[in-house]
């Protein structure tokens, strides 16, 4: 099957490892039958270490906004989960360094039209927005995820559920309004 040998190639990717601060670890998980398709930065430390996908705080923030469990979360044959960087960038001043610029143009065109059963594309944060949206996306992130409904039905932007962006969900008191319902409402609709 293309979707699984394109995986394989993924997971064994190496192209930016002169840059990494540690051996490639690409973390994706996809499948032909998920209709849910998550696009985040790239993995953290934390998930560069145990190889699951969002398996920190912000994953847990993630989870609660989507109002899904950690089964159905990481139940790949309904969730894919496919970050703009496959592999932990590092750090600098106890912040993540953006994700590697060569992956997401390598696996992304490659990747996504495989996952054919997709309804619904996460774009969680600037960086998976700027690569799906392009010039649709707005001047900056707040005014991308504040138009949101312009980007459905396929694609709904979010910001990163990091502990850093607690600040911006208190100065948009929106997000937690109107986002949300809509957001869990499309995510319940497209996995029933």
């Amino acid at each position: 099957m293309k979707l699984e040998r394109l995986a394989h190639e993924a997971r064994a990717c190496t192209v930016c490892a002169a840059h990494l601060p540690h051996p490639p670890r690409p973390v994706l998980r996809v499948s032909a039958t998920a209709r849910l398709l998550i696009v985040g930065q790239a993995p953290g430390r934390r998930v560069h270490e145990s190889g699951i996908p969002w398996n920190d705080p912000s994953g847990e923030r993630l989870r609660e906004w989507l109002d899904l469990t950690p089964e159905v979360f990481y139940d790949v044959s309904r969730v894919a989960i496919l970050p703009i960087g496959l592999c932990y960038p590092g750090t600098v001043d106890g912040a993540d360094l953006p994700p590697r610029r060569e992956c997401a143009p390598l696996w992304h065109p490659r990747i996504v039209p495989a996952l054919e059963a997709v309804e619904l594309t996460l774009l969680v944060g600037s960086y998976a927005q700027a690569f799906h949206l392009a010039a649709r996306r707005k001047a900056a992130m707040t005014e991308t995820v504040r138009a949101f409904r312009a980007y459905l039905p396929r694609f709904l932007p979010l910001p990163h559920p990091s502990w850093r962006n607690t600040g911006w969900l208190k100065r948009n008191p929106w997000f937690e309004e109107d986002l949300l319902p809509e957001l869990r409402r499309l995510v319940r609709t497209t996995l029933e």
